[in-house]
């Protein structure tokens, strides 16, 4: 059921009129209805795995909690009686009881994640490794993605991490616990939201609230501007695109960075707006995941513009205690020991690769994701290490840092660099990808530009011009909503011209929206994921 499907529209309405007509404190209970329905259009048996992920991770997360507090009951009745190292001692077998509960958690989640997301990726591998030496073949396994199991898996294992760390309390009711997992705006690509957040709103009591509501329904209108306008429209050229790649080289590939990234951005804001949309009608608050990533000036702040839940959730939960573990700590040593002030730098680094490995092969079950991630490892690290030169550069310029041109320059810098290595998604095979943007100095030919060719792309000029205004308005409100989101603005200085500006953009999605009479829009690029 696509945020841009009649069925989903019919779903929100039907579910929303419910949830402000019952007695409140039953609302969240219809939350988890309607949630359960909603993964339920997708398929009955995506309901087995997320049933497995929640009740696994729920009961683990009880387990945690009790064992903690009966340990810390045990340990201060017995505290005086224990020496110093005693006391180290037992804490750590205690640490060390609790952590096996996580573990046999994470195996068997992170073990469904594996098995229907990289069966076949691994089979073939292995296949193409036995055909080198002339071996036998392995079969292939028919496995179906349940939708959003990246996005679920990695929310309820977050919420696990913390209660083990004792950052948030285990949830006692195990309705609401599934609530949490499966709250139906989120499922489909993300925000991957911390059970502290997410909670304090998710199973409060609820009011109408006009304001709010309008701010709700003004977020679901703008995400559905985005994507039936910008993302639907810009998808038929790509397609054409990336369908030829020996006839559409050199410029066309610039053209495909340029055009993919606007089509993913207005495609995955477009979605993360309509989530926060919904749950904002509902009284629920829900993370943001963007913060205007195309004005970065590098790539690392970039990454900490974009998807920012994801960023956050393999910084806290995989990085940092990699980077306290045991055999990061002796490669530091070592490092140190031989290398000196370098050394110090080559464990950070390691933990960097690892970290960007995880998040390409979490993307998708291909090189091309793989090749992605440790690219954008390579990049971090060597802009890293590059930081004492570009401090000599500065001091060598200083009128250069903080000015306007400078800074305009950084941001292009870091588009098209972003854009270049994001083409590996569009392709979606490492040495066409390379041997594509190979291309654009070997083939660039600019007339193309001008020769009416980018008119054979599937879309007409005035398609071309509605895609172009729509990415301009986005630029634009960026712009303007670097210190408040322009609709907050203008709901509470103008809210004629506020509520005059949703008709306009319903008006808009409804003339210029790619959609109609045997048209199913497509679905959200996130939702492979």
């Amino acid at each position: 059921m696509s945020f841009a499907s009649t069925q989903f529209l019919a779903f929100l309405a039907a579910l929303f009129l419910l949830y402000y007509a019952i007695p409140r404190r039953h609302q969240w209970k219809l939350l988890l209805a309607g949630s359960l329905f909603f993964y339920w259009f997708a398929g009955w048996w995506c309901l087995i795995y997320i049933g497995v992920t929640a009740l696994t991770t729920y009961a683990a997360a009880r387990k945690v909690e009790d064992m903690a507090q009966a340990q810390d009951a045990w340990f201060q009745v017995h505290r005086p009686e224990l020496s110093k190292e005693e006391r180290k001692d037992w804490k750590a077998r205690a640490k060390s009881a609790r952590f096996r509960w996580v573990l046999a958690c994470l195996l068997v989640n992170f073990g469904i994640l594996a098995v229907v997301k990289y069966t076949n990726f691994v089979v073939g591998n292995l296949n193409a490794a036995l055909s080198a030496f002339g071996g036998g073949q392995l079969p292939g396994f028919s496995i179906v993605l349940p939708m959003g199991i990246s996005f679920y898996t990695f929310q309820s294992m977050g919420y696990l991490f913390d209660v083990y760390r004792k950052k948030c309390p285990a949830e006692r009711n195990l309705g609401k616990f599934a609530l949490f997992v499966t709250f139906f705006p989120q499922l489909i690509q993300g925000p991957i939201s911390r059970f502290g957040d997410l909670s304090a709103t998710l199973y409060a009591e609820h009011s109408w609230n006009t304001r709010q509501i309008a701010m709700g329904v003004e977020r679901v209108i703008w995400g559905l501007a985005k994507k039936l306008i910008i993302a639907d429209r810009l998808a038929i050229p790509l397609r054409a695109l990336v369908a030829d790649p020996d006839r559409y080289q050199g410029v066309y590939v610039l053209a495909v960075i340029f055009l993919y990234a606007i089509q993913l951005y207005a495609d995955f804001t477009g979605g993360i707006d309509i989530t926060i949309g919904v749950a904002q009608m509902l009284g629920v608050k829900v993370a943001e995941n963007f913060q205007r990533p195309f004005f970065s000036k590098n790539v690392a702040e970039y990454w900490r513009r974009w998807h920012i839940t994801m960023g956050t959730w393999f910084r806290d939960y995989l990085f940092y205690p990699m980077s306290v573990s045991k055999p990061i700590l002796d490669l530091h040593q070592k490092c140190r020991n031989r290398f000196g002030p370098f050394g110090k730098r080559i464990s950070v680094h390691v933990c960097s690769l690892i970290l960007w490995f995880a998040t390409g092969i979490w993307h998708g079950a291909s090189w091309n994701f793989i090749v992605w991630g440790m690219l954008n490892g390579v990049v971090i690290i060597i802009s890293e290490e590059c930081e004492p030169l570009y401090t000599r550069f500065h001091a060598r310029f200083p009128r250069l840092k903080g000015s306007r041109g400078w800074d305009l320059v950084q941001v292009l810098r870091t588009f098209w660099l972003m854009g270049a290595i994001r083409v590996l998604d569009v392709y979606r095979d490492v040495p066409l990808t390379f041997r594509q943007l190979g291309s654009v100095v070997a083939g660039f030919r600019p007339q193309v530009l001008w020769d009416g060719s980018f008119l054979e792309l599937g879309i007409s000029l005035g398609d071309w011009l509605v895609a172009a205004v729509g990415a301009l308005s986005l630029l634009a409100c960026s712009l303007l909503g670097r210190r408040e989101p322009v609709r907050e603005r203008l709901l509470r200085h103008s809210p004629h011209l506020a509520w005059g500006g949703c008709l306009l953009l319903i008006l808009c999605i409804l003339i210029f929206g790619v959609y109609g009479i045997g048209f199913d829009a497509s679905q959200f690029i996130y939702n492979q994921f």
